[in-house]
């Protein structure tokens, strides 16, 4: 690249120098909120102009007229797509033929059986009633298909997920290799309660969940947060209201109580006891007593848990989970001619209470230098009379959220060097929910190390832990169904839950280290293709592209739109490495001159991993 272009991309990356107007005239005040149209075969949208055009990344792909357009083929839900030879070749020619740069095939889906036969896994040999023949490998079939048309194939697999809540108890499919390994499932720090009558201080055990069936012998006690949940018993039983200081207000021992006729306190619960329950609550639960709910540290591997989450998630902390789950990368990249690797949203920690095996205590320990009291310098929980889970900080507990997040950064640089020798120019990127703020609490921090944010867990010590440096693209769910903030101050409802800021903020904390792209869930849209429309614009005017999940969901109705939006076709930028690596190096000697982006604004997302 010549002097002259170079110079030219550093005003348009870095921005030229602003001069305020020198004639004395009152210069018109413009409103930030501007009209768009990205994709000119939709119609425009009304969006936060120049928080949209902040970061390098941002004006390079504009200048270079690129666009990620991604179809995610999700591996379970479309094994009847992909289970011969013509519909793998059909599906790469419908998506190119509406304009789709890029295609993302899921082959190790949460269940953590693979979609090519795989020496490491058991292959996906059927699923909710559909066949897979076994010595067809639609991995296979679709490098084939791609190669052929043009079109670029990125891999999905699920890193540390190894079973499937749903098929484990429905038997829609194989439950996962991961039931039978217990010593490698991630340990959760669990909660065995129980309840203390204050003025005696004697206590009784309690179901650890809410609205938990009625155990026999009445050797538990029972908290109800809805009165409908509440059963009918007909023999001796005492129900006793508390409300959300502990204190008892109220108790019955006729009929349950139901909604209408003895309400549940705000923040309290309903307390059913039998048998010894019963005498307990008799004893010591009279009106104007003061009852604590306290618990004792419980470790369980996730299996002992599925209920709480659909994966069964493996401990990052074992060796031999992470050894193999670099080998199967290996293995994928020496096998087949895939143009890049991606990591699904299970490239981090079960939750929040998860991992406290003993290789994670012992892997602490490391870390901080010294001893610890496990689980309580990390942190202990707090039972609301609701059986809500408070969460009470321990002296490490900040050293802790880093200790996490610093556990997936080196599994990531590991993958990173694994791609790079097996196959070097593939591509390697992860998907993730687009609400950062939540994601400290499942220790996986996918922004740049270099990130400077109001996000109270960003410490100095937080911080280096991301790892979009070692990525070439970063993909977040920005599944909500409104496009833009105007939308949302039009309709006073949350800012933070569109697409629009959503993709925004992603953008923002990945700071120039690799590709973003803006994830479309079509479920969130129930046939409202007008708004569908809109999110597409938002997505490609806030990052660098778009990723539509999934081709399982009601996409029939969408190819039209795909081909208006699409008509006029856009490379991929993750087709051009040379742009990326230009983006850095602009990014760096911004860095270097000082020079600071404005600060981020942050608009809260909506909880749950995959948004």
């Amino acid at each position: 690249m010549g002097s002259a272009a170079l110079a030219a991309l550093f005003v348009v990356a870095l921005g030229a120098p602003q001069t305020a107007p020198n004639d004395g005239s009152e210069r018109e005040l413009d409103s930030r909120f501007k009209l768009v149209r990205p994709l000119p075969g939709l119609p425009a949208i009304t969006i936060d102009y120049p928080a949209s055009q902040i970061g390098i990344a941002q004006a390079l792909a504009r200048e270079h007229q690129l666009q990620a357009r991604i179809l995610w083929v999700d591996a379970t839900a479309n094994l009847v797509r992909l289970n011969d030879d013509w519909k793998v070749a059909r599906l790469v020619q419908r998506a190119q033929s509406v304009g789709f740069n890029t295609i993302v095939l899921d082959i190790k889906p949460i269940v953590g059986h693979t979609l090519y036969p795989s020496a490491f896994a058991p292959k996906l040999d059927s699923w909710r009633g559909v066949d897979m023949p076994p010595r067809f490998d639609p991995l296979a079939a679709m490098v084939r298909e791609c190669k052929k048309s043009g079109m670029p194939l990125l891999v999905s697999m699920n890193a540390f997920s190894e079973g499937h809540r749903i098929a484990q108890f429905d038997k829609i499919g194989p439950a996962g290799p991961g039931l039978a390994k217990r010593d490698r499932q991630s340990v959760l720090y669990e909660a065995d309660v129980r309840v203390i009558a204050r003025e005696t201080a004697s206590e009784f055990d309690m179901a650890d969940e809410p609205n938990s069936p009625m155990p026999e012998g009445g050797e538990s006690l029972v908290a109800f947060t809805s009165a409908s949940r509440v059963p009918r018993i007909a023999g001796e039983h005492r129900l006793v209201l508390v409300d959300a200081t502990g204190r008892v207000v109220a108790y019955t021992t006729s009929e349950p109580i139901r909604s209408g006729e003895v309400g549940i306190p705000s923040g309290g619960s309903a307390v059913l006891g039998v048998g010894p329950g019963f005498e307990f609550l008799k004893t010591f639960a009279k009106v104007g007593d003061q009852l604590d709910f306290i618990h004792s540290p419980l470790f369980v591997p996730t299996s002992e848990r599925m209920q709480q989450q659909i994966p069964l998630m493996m401990n990052p902390h074992h060796p031999e989970v992470a050894d193999r789950m670099i080998a199967m990368v290996e293995e994928v990249l020496t096998k087949y001619a895939v143009d890049g690797l991606l990591f699904d949203d299970r490239l981090r920690f079960a939750g929040q209470n998860a991992d406290f095996s003993q290789q994670a205590k012992r892997a602490f320990e490391a870390y901080v230098g010294e001893r610890v009291a496990w689980p309580h310098d990390a942190f202990s929980y707090a039972i609301q009379p609701d059986l809500e889970r408070g969460v009470v900080p321990g002296r490490l507990y900040d050293a802790w959220l880093s200790f996490r997040a610093h556990t997936m950064q080196q599994f990531v640089q590991r993958v990173r060097g694994t791609v790079d020798r097996v196959r070097p120019g593939t591509k390697f990127g992860v998907y993730a929910g687009s609400w950062y703020g939540e994601y400290a609490s499942y220790g996986s921090n996918y922004a740049s190390n270099k990130l400077v944010a109001g996000f109270p867990f960003l410490t100095d010590r937080y911080r280096p832990t991301g790892f979009a440096e070692s990525l070439d693209m970063v993909i977040t769910g920005c599944y909500y169904a409104k496009a833009t903030i105007a939308e949302a101050m039009s309709e006073r409802t949350g800012a933070g839950a569109t697409v629009e800021a959503a993709a925004m903020l992603s953008n923002r904390v990945v700071r120039d280290a690799a590709w973003t792209y803006a994830g479309l869930s079509i479920s969130s849209f129930r046939g409202d293709n007008e708004a569908f429309a809109r999110c597409l614009q938002a997505a490609l005017v806030s990052s660098q592209g778009v990723m539509v999940f999934d081709l399982s969901h009601d996409i029939e109705p969408l190819w039209p739109i795909f081909e208006r939006a699409f008509r006029v076709p856009a490379v991929a930028p993750h087709k051009r490495p040379d742009v990326l690596s230009l983006v850095r190096h602009l990014r760096q000697v911004k860095d270097d001159r000082g020079e600071t982006d404005p600060p981020i604004v942050i608009y809260s997302g909506v909880a749950g991993i995959g948004h």
